[in-house]
């Protein structure tokens, strides 16, 4: 059943755990967390496209769709803060 959130598409993740210090995963989960998303998976099956990203390593998400249509725009360096960090979750399948 999904949410009122509209979470709850696609696999169920086994577990969840919160950052504890920034990585480049860290890094896409905020992106991803940060446009309404519960990570990369759920955007995939819900837009039905790859994300676009910097075609600069490490190669963070660059732009993403929200439900409601906008966009959110990334730049190409780190974006999520370390007082952000403890925010975001990381997802296990």
């Amino acid at each position: 059943t999904k949410t009122h959130l509209g979470f709850g598409d696609g696999p169920k993740p086994k577990s969840m755990v919160r950052a504890k210090r920034w990585s480049e995963e860290v890094e896409n989960a905020f992106r991803f967390q940060t446009a309404g998303y519960r990570d990369e998976i759920e955007y995939k099956i819900i837009k039905k496209s790859e994300p676009e990203r910097w075609t600069v390593e490490p190669g963070y998400v660059k732009k993403l769709q929200r439900r409601d249509g906008t966009y959110y725009y990334y730049n190409r360096a780190r974006e999520c803060q370390d007082k952000e960090v403890h925010k975001i979750k990381l997802y296990q399948y």
